[in-house]
């Protein structure tokens, strides 16, 4: 992908795709990589591309940023529009958002999958608020709330398009990335156009988020996690195969858009701000606030523009009311706000009806805030990770549970402990800490930066507090699902009753630094000397989720996505499956084993067509095996997660020395 062009529809792609010929086909792939790399020519709307001394393309977006017809990518050589340079520049384009794409049926979005970034694709270029868009978005019919389905509003259409995504997922995996190339991604494209079409906005979502993956992958950029691949490839098998089972799951279809419902008045104090930066080009900032009954709401400002957008937005005015505030003044100060309106998810709607006035805010010392602090870390993350399924639908009944819901944060009190390879070793300080200075027996957790971004404050804040160990702070943040007791945290602000031994915030900051945004200095920081010693590790807790002996089934799991088929079969040749199989038997992970090994046989299975030629048997089959692989793996590891949440784990519950 190249970040200088503007997002292409998955359509337009995928069209673009199915005109070439089996020839050009061939050479498209090459022909991506070199346009990608050529600079991107400016023209007041339009972006030029030269492909050489006879041949340019020229993208004109529309209003809402991305190439969404036909008629927009022109070529100027004689095989236009059916050729190789308007295919490949499209092709190069990043994947649009169907956020921004219009629907037939009037609805725009997609579902976020679960586990992704809360802030993936927020902001006011999504939101509907029945009660009208932000002025600069173009206005969109007003939403009406997905019905509630059962098996037989399933229609034919849905069925067709779920089995066509299918065998698009399928034909994926199959290949792995390095035969994933741009007529493969194109046939996804296709798939999630068909899926949009059918209604199916869970699985379109997942399918884009594959194909970003994919490119990701192919162009090694620095951004691409080949676990994420995995999560995403892993959703749309299990929502597709839901879908086309005998008694399909109508849970599975997700919701066109966010519906925002009347809330009334509301009075919600700020607690921090997180920069957004999404892989499809968006930048902005989503300010956390939180109600006087505790209730966490969010006011996002997201927008294409990538990491330049995400820190212009810090200050920019916030879109509520008459516009007097801005997101620094908010998160740190109040608003009352009248004829509220309210998504599912927890965010505040802009609509023409909503008045919104500036009141003073309150410190992390008082009233919702001083409660956020009051819980031990084990009760505040409690149930929050892990009680659904992997992949569950967002509105599948799920038991009761004491955590944070997705969109909350938790706060908590620590001490600093010190630094270990790439993240911060912290104890929390429990109530009954001595007055000398001691840790007590409190949950030891690591804090990684809550986004990598070079441009962003994060990384260089942390590396900060790893400076100062026995300094004493506050912390709101997100526990990390996918890694043992471990904290991403957004906003830090000194403990109450710390003494010398906590932070020193400029008194403009209002108690607290957000740590994406605020650049905390040595100033900010009480000198060595006045730390309290502290007794540091003895050495770092074995960490149950890397040390697992699940790493082979996962290895397995991710070598058929980097890989292709072929790729795991050469281990099952080899004889290695055996031997991964029988470790995993010896220490109980027997479900483990078991699905290791089907998932190598059937990966090295052969047929025999009517010539007697070796042929790769079932391509459904061996998906089957690598989803049930893949979500028996992300559901154990989540419950090794939680585990560590708990003191009487090794990782939390190791005592002070």
């Amino acid at each position: 992908m190249s970040p200088e062009l503007p997002p292409a529809a998955p359509e337009v792609t995928a069209a673009a795709v199915a005109g070439l010929t089996s020839r050009l086909r061939k050479k498209l792939d090459a022909a991506v990589e070199t346009y990608a790399a050529v600079p991107v020519v400016v023209r007041g709307a339009e972006r030029l591309v030269r492909c050489g001394a006879d041949a340019e393309v020229v993208l004109t977006p529309g209003p809402s940023g991305a190439v969404t017809d036909d008629g927009q990518a022109v070529c100027s050589c004689l095989l236009a529009p059916r050729c190789l340079h308007r295919a490949a520049v499209l092709s190069a384009c990043p994947v649009a958002d169907a956020d921004t794409l219009p629907h037939t049926d009037g609805a725009t979005g997609t579902d976020a999958a679960p586990g992704a970034d809360p802030a993936a694709a927020p902001g006011t270029m999504t939101d509907t608020d029945p009660a009208a868009a932000p002025e600069t978005a173009p206005p969109a019919p007003t939403p009406t709330a997905p019905p509630t389905t059962t098996t037989a509003d399933l229609t034919a259409p849905q069925q067709a398009a779920a089995r066509a995504l299918w065998s698009a997922a399928v034909a994926a995996l199959t290949a792995g990335v390095p035969a994933a190339g741009a007529v493969a991604q194109a046939e996804l494209l296709r798939a999630s156009h068909s899926a949009r079409l059918a209604g199916l906005y869970r699985a379109e979502g997942a399918a884009l988020r594959v194909v970003r993956g994919l490119r990701g992958a192919r162009s090694r950029h620095d951004g691409h996690r080949l676990a994420d691949l995995v999560d995403n490839l892993r959703e749309l098998l299990l929502a597709t195969a839901l879908l086309t089972a005998p008694d399909p799951d109508p849970a599975w279809i997700g919701s066109a858009r966010r519906a925002y419902r009347p809330e009334g008045a509301l009075r919600v104090h700020g607690v921090c701000r997180e920069p957004v930066i999404s892989a499809t080009g968006y930048g902005g900032v989503v300010t956390h606030v939180i109600a006087d009954d505790g209730r966490w709401f969010s006011v996002a400002d997201v927008r294409p523009g990538g990491s330049a957008r995400a820190r212009g937005a810090a200050t920019a005015t916030v879109a509520l009311g008459s516009g007097s505030l801005d997101h620094a003044r908010l998160s740190r100060g109040g608003l009352l706000i009248s004829g509220a309106t309210l998504s599912a998810d927890g965010r505040l709607g802009a609509g023409k009806g909503v008045r919104a006035t500036p009141v003073t805010g309150r410190s992390w010392t008082s009233g919702p805030l001083a409660a956020l602090f009051a819980r031990p870390l084990a009760d505040s993350v409690g149930g929050g990770l892990g009680t659904a399924p992997p992949n569950a639908p967002e509105d599948a009944e799920l038991p009761d549970r004491s955590g944070p819901a997705a969109d909350e944060l938790i706060g908590c009190d620590l001490i600093i402990v010190g630094a270990v390879d790439d993240h911060v070793l912290a104890r929390e300080l429990t109530p009954g800490r001595t007055e000398g200075g001691a840790e007590g027996g409190g949950l030891l957790v690591r804090l990684l930066p809550a986004h990598g971004h070079p441009d962003l404050a994060h990384t260089a804040n942390l590396r900060r507090l790893a400076s100062r160990p026995g300094l004493r702070l506050r912390v709101v943040g997100r526990p990390d699902p996918d890694r043992a007791a471990t904290l991403r945290p957004l906003a830090v602000g000194p403990l109450p009753d710390g003494g010398t031994a906590t932070l020193r915030l400029p008194e403009e900051w209002q108690g607290h630094a957000d740590l994406g945004y605020d650049r905390l200095e040595g100033v900010h920081l009480p000198p060595v000397d006045a730390l309290p010693p502290t007794a540091g590790l003895v050495g770092v807790p074995p960490d149950p989720v890397a040390e697992a002996p699940l790493w082979r089934l996962r290895r397995l799991v991710e070598v058929a996505v980097s890989g292709g088929r072929r790729a795991v079969a050469q281990p099952a040749r080899d004889g290695d499956r055996a031997g991964s199989a029988a470790a995993l038997r010896r220490v109980g992970f027997r479900a483990a084993a078991d699905l290791l090994t089907e998932l190598a046989e059937e990966a090295d299975r052969r047929g025999r067509d009517v010539f007697g030629r070796t042929e790769e048997a079932d391509p459904d089959a061996y998906a089957r095996a690598w989803l049930a692989a893949a979500v028996y793996l992300a559901g154990t590891e989540r419950a090794l997660v939680r585990a560590t949440w708990q003191p009487s784990e090794p990782w939390g519950g190791v005592p002070a020395a």
